[in-house]
């Protein structure tokens, strides 16, 4: 079941992200799809502030990863945008378990290396401050999640 919320505001996507963040759990991945200026990095923002990561979130374009390690527990911020689905040399799949919460920015572009159980959300823009999302959870804690913050 796909469960859709709209925001209408960049503080209502921090929210929800904050709000998704108090369900984490050790080796949580979430895959975040969406055009540019969307909401992910926004998303993600709000994810790591819940955390208690005190560190500046900039999508990690160039880095490709960032690993932040001062917050409650460990959070992984991909953008894999740039591969062109060749991400095989990276070892994503090595961070599904490293006991941390994996955000991927981009993930439609490496459907193959995602792990089966994940929480999807997808993007898409209506205007300048409204955003309509969708949460499509893969496994029984994915709906959990959605059930207990929708």
């Amino acid at each position: 079941m796909d469960y859709k919320i709209t925001t209408y505001s960049e503080t209502e996507t921090i929210e929800l992200a904050q709000n998704i963040e108090s369900e984490k759990f050790p080796n949580m991945v979430i895959c975040l799809e969406g055009d540019l200026g969307s909401g992910k990095t926004v998303f993600t923002k709000g994810f790591a502030k819940a955390m208690e990561i005190d560190e500046d979130i900039t999508s990690p374009t160039f880095n490709i990863i960032k690993e932040y390690t001062t917050g409650e527990m460990p959070l992984y911020h991909m953008d894999v945008y740039r591969l062109d689905g060749k991400v095989d040399e990276l070892g994503i799949e090595e961070y599904y378990t490293k006991k941390g919460v994996t955000i991927i920015e981009w993930s439609d572009t490496i459907i193959d290396y995602l792990p089966d159980k994940r929480l999807d959300i997808k993007f898409r823009v209506i205007d300048e401050n409204t955003r309509n999302i969708t949460l499509i959870p893969h496994g029984k804690k994915y709906e959990e999640i959605c059930e207990a913050i929708l």
